[in-house]
């Protein structure tokens, strides 16, 4: 065999294409025959050209696994022997490194196996020799091995370590060094074990240095490496970093400006940044990185894009997710910067900064929104300045700005309304079809909060709309119809008189059937809804079947965008045609994909039973779709009740199972469709001779899916509507329903209160905030703190015990370092807690202690510029004197000084007419009677 295969060896390497398939078929059949392997060994070691011995190395890589077990022991010591003096022997690297991928193979049966135990004293022999090609080759079975057999370098790990630091610090080779860094990038792959970990803080300056000599001499690829290996130590829980921060983001930094370098590198570095923005944002800001880093990231907003370049490497873009991640993080540390950025750069002469200027800030919005809208006056009069700008680029920005101002900075932002909408009037007419679909976006967005203030604008924004909408290319007319959707919205009835208008143009839409048309039929079928919803059933009911029945096609056409949008057409449909017979949300039952109605619904078509893994957000057009199948099925429960009965028990299993969806958006649709559900379940059941026990069954079902999503689930928005749902149902149906589950809930709270819930562990050091930067979190803790008035309301003095348990955890949001809002929440509570529990809260603010607190509170919500909080502050003091039994003769002092502070009682009595007395609890003589007395 063995001279037969040199042959065909020496005939695959030939450039003829016939006769190098001929070579693979002869050599596909001998290597099917064990005595392949001792035959490929003669080759590696003895064939006249490199080229040969590597191809017999590769072949053999290939082919020793399937014959590894059938070789007998001297062969398996022939073969383990001629690999050795390969690496050690061969003159030619490309053949060492080829054996070295054979060791790497063989060393995962024979190690582990015990029988190739002079294998790892060899490697560490190697690593220590004089010859630069040897150290380098014991480096690389280093990092291949990691692969196959890395547990059996635990023994040596405190040896690997300091060789491998040693070999980063090669002064004779840059090969060696270069080897080394892989093989740390390899092991760091491999490591869990934290201890071991922080280990490798040390190897930071060395891999600095190695990838810095890489860039120098033109080897980009290799100083990714070290990126990659950076990116597994941000991401790791442990402390690996510590002061090396620092470095790391100089070096990125430089990386990142250097325009000289590959995209792929620049983008690695910029990669970095982003990583240590999200996971160790606190480093960045103990270390006072932002403002340096920002100083790179927003002129790479500016710089251009090489046309052949992918955009998802592209600088700016890059850069802009920077941006954005850290003004999320760390807004404070953000908005200063990046104003100061955007004035200057306003005024460039380059484009590209003007257009930078407010992209800036249309970006941080979202992460800075509490401080911006303060700062609204400057951020506009830049971004309207923008949009007035002659170069199209910067219009564009402008309008791309607006909208994300109008999606983050509500309602604030309405108020400017006068200002604003001329100009984006204007931007809807530009010249660039770019700046149309932005200012259309921006319309959109801006439009959906209005509410009256639209209608001097309506005539001129539904003229130019209309217009727009029968003379535009398709990517025109879909964002026309978003933006017609969101005048609408906004109209309601003012909105009639063009509805007639748009709806027969929707007709036109909603039976396009080419696929590049789809996207375009599925907002004209969410417009349909929108306008169904302003104009209501006496004038929708005549003229909407031909509109179900092209949505009820659109299922049909296998696009996920139109079937999400179907869902809430139909949601719409359900609402405003209400609890009618059941035939207006009849959906076509020989629909293979529609059986039962419940079409792009059900669980049971796809494997998410996988379990949840934290900070991976997907989103998908197929999730959208079934988050809004989802929302759309509570809704016909809600607005169809009697009618659907027939579809109650399947909804009910349906949504059961999407409330443990992978997807936090289907689990949020499920956790609101499954209250929805229960108002149809009592609707149906209500006049039943066994309704109550399958009313309660369904409640029950409902019950311990919100109990446990308050504790278990991940999600803060998902838990808040567990929250919310589970406080309208005991607004709606009072203690005794929910009296079984009363424990369960109380402990859920307090889990949430202690902020110990699954949803409120970190994820990473941004959570673990030792500075007082803990922002207030507006979606998940109003809800919980909503939980303890609810409670009171249907408990009366009841609720004293359980109140006993969380009064302490929610006094903690009353902290001088909590943010402003948690002790607004704080207040609102309490004063609704006093209101509906009535004289037990006497025992709980009956003390010096308490009643420092409490001025500590109400002092600030009285100083207040919103008058919401100075509403709560006034209320809640009202409450507690009223139901606090001597609180307010015992420190009359304190309780004048609340009075007459920042004007309280003024602004009191605009909300309660007898405030004074009434706050007093009609005890005002003894107050002034005990203040004569001392």
């Amino acid at each position: 065999m063995a001279q037969s295969l040199e042959l065909l060896l020496i005939q695959f390497l030939m450039p003829d294409n016939d006769a190098r398939r001929q070579a693979e078929e002869q050599i596909k059949r001998l290597a099917k025959d064990p005595q392949v392997v001792p035959a490929l060994v003669q080759h590696l070691r003895t064939a006249k050209t490199p080229n040969v011995r590597q191809l017999a190395a590769v072949l053999l890589r290939k082919k020793i696994t399937g014959h590894w077990a059938k070789l007998s022991p001297q062969l398996k010591q022939l073969v383990k022997q001629s690999l050795i003096e390969s690496i050690t022997m061969e003159h030619s690297p490309p053949v060492r490194r080829a054996s070295a991928n054979v060791v790497s193979i063989i060393a995962k049966y024979a190690v582990t196996a015990g029988e190739w135990p002079d294998l790892l004293p060899f490697l560490f022999q190697c690593s220590q020799s004089a010859q630069e090609d040897l150290r380098e080759v014991a480096l690389i079975l280093f990092s291949s091995l990691t692969e196959t057999i890395g547990n059996a370098f635990q023994p040596y790990f405190v040896d690997l370590q300091a060789l491998l630091l040693k070999c980063l610090q090669d002064e004779a080779s840059n090969r060696v060094r270069v080897a080394a860094l892989k093989a740390v990038g390899s092991f760091l792959e491999f490591t869990s074990d934290g201890d071991d970990l922080v280990k490798f803080r040390q190897f930071i300056p060395s891999i600095l240095n190695v990838a810095r000599q890489c860039l120098a001499s033109g080897e980009e690829d290799v100083a990714v490496i070290a990126f990659e290996i950076f990116d597994e130590l941000i991401e790791s829980p442990a402390p690996l970093l510590g002061d090396s921060v620092k470095s790391i983001v100089q070096f990125a930094l430089e990386v990142s400006s250097s325009q000289n370098l590959e995209s792929n590198t620049r983008h690695q570095a910029i990669q970095i940044v982003s990583w240590l923005a999200k996971y160790k944002s606190n480093s960045l800001k103990k270390y006072k990185l932002v403002i340096p880093i920002l100083q790179v990231m927003c002129p790479l907003l500016a710089e251009s894009n090489n046309s052949n370049e992918d955009d998802d490497l592209a600088p700016d873009r890059a850069a802009a997710e920077v941006i954005d991640t850290i003004a999320v993080n760390l807004p404070k540390h953000v908005l200063p910067a990046i104003l100061e950025f955007s004035s200057l750069s306003s005024q460039d002469t380059n484009p590209k900064f003007r257009e930078a200027s407010v992209t800036a800030l249309g970006i941080v919005s979202e992460g800075c929104v509490d401080l911006m809208r303060d700062k609204l006056e400057p951020v506009l009069h830049i971004v309207l300045g923008a949009l007035r700008d002659p170069e199209q680029m910067v219009r564009g920005a402008a309008s791309f700005a607006l909208g994300q101002f109008a999606e983050y900075l509500q309602p604030e932002i309405v108020s400017h309304y006068e200002s604003v909408l001329p100009c984006i009037l204007n931007a809807l007419e530009d010249a660039s079809d770019e700046v149309k679909e932005k200012s259309y976006y921006a319309l959109a967005a801006f439009c959906e909060n209005m509410g009256e203030e639209i209608l001097p604008f309506l005539d001129p924004l539904m003229g130019k709309l209309l217009a727009a909408l029968q003379s535009s290319p398709r990517n025109l007319q879909e964002t026309c119809m978003s933006a017609i959707g969101s005048v609408a919205s906004a109209a309601e009835q003012a909105f009639i008189p063009y509805a007639e208008r748009v709806l027969e143009l929707m007709k036109l839409f909603m039976v396009l059937t080419n696929d590049e048309d789809l996207q375009s039929r599925a907002r004209a079928t969410e417009l349909v809804g929108i306008v169904a919803m302003c104009v209501g059933r006496g004038r929708m009911e005549p003229i909407i079947h031909p509109f179900m029945e092209a949505a009820v096609l659109g299922f049909g056409l296998e696009f996920s965008e139109l079937r999400e949008y179907t869902h809430g057409f139909f949601s719409n449909v359900a609402e405003i045609m209400d609890d009618d017979d059941g035939s207006a949300v009849d959906i076509d039952e020989s629909d293979d994909e529609n059986i039962n109605g419940f079409g792009g619904v059900s669980s049971d078509d796809e494997a998410h039973d996988e379990p949840r893994v934290r900070n991976i957000s997907i989103r998908t057009g197929v999730l959208d779709e079934k988050a809004a199948a989802t929302q759309a099925l509570g809704l016909f429960a809600l607005h169809t009740k009697n009618s659907f009965a027939p579809y109650l028990e399947e909804s009910v299993k349906i949504l059961v199972k999407h409330s443990e969806y992978f997807h936090e958006d289907v689990r949020l649709q499920a956790v609101i469709s499954l209250k929805h559900i229960l108002t149809a379940a009592h609707a149906i059941f209500c006049n039943s001779n066994d309704g109550q026990a399958k009313a309660l069954e369904i409640l029950d079902r409902v019950m311990n899916i919100y109990i446990k999503t308050m504790t278990e689930d991940d999600d803060k928005e998902v838990v808040a509507q567990a929250c919310m749902s589970v406080a309208d149902i005991i607004k709606d149906y009072g203690y005794m329903a929910v009296e079984p589950y009363m424990q369960r809930l109380v402990d859920g709270t307090l889990t949430l209160l202690r902020e110990e819930a699954a949803c409120q562990q970190p994820e990473n050091d941004s959570d673990i905030d030792d500075d007082g930067d803990t922002a207030h979190d507006e979606v998940l803790m109003d809800a919980v703190s909503d939980l303890l008035p609810a409670f009171a309301k249907a408990m009366g003095p009841h609720f004293a015990p359980i109140f006993a348990k969380l009064f302490e955890p929610l006094m903690k949001f009353a902290k001088s370092s909590r943010p402003p809002q948690d002790r607004t929440m704080v207040v609102a509570s309490l004063a609704e807690v006093a209101q509906n529990m009535g004289a037990p809260i006497g025992g709980y603010v009956d003390g010096d202690s308490f009643l420092q607190r409490l001025m500590h509170l109400v002092l600030k919500e009285l100083a207040s510029s919103d008058a919401t909080n100075r509403r709560n502050a006034a209320f809640c003091v009202g409450e507690l004197c009223k139901n606090g039994g001597e609180l307010s003769v015992k420190y009359p002092y304190a309780f004048l000084d609340i009075l007459f502070t920042f004007n309280f009682l003024a602004t009191y009595t605009e909300y309660r007419p007898d405030g004074f007395g009434w706050l007093c609890g009609g005890r005002l003589h003894e107050i002034l009677f005990s203040i004569s007395f001392f």
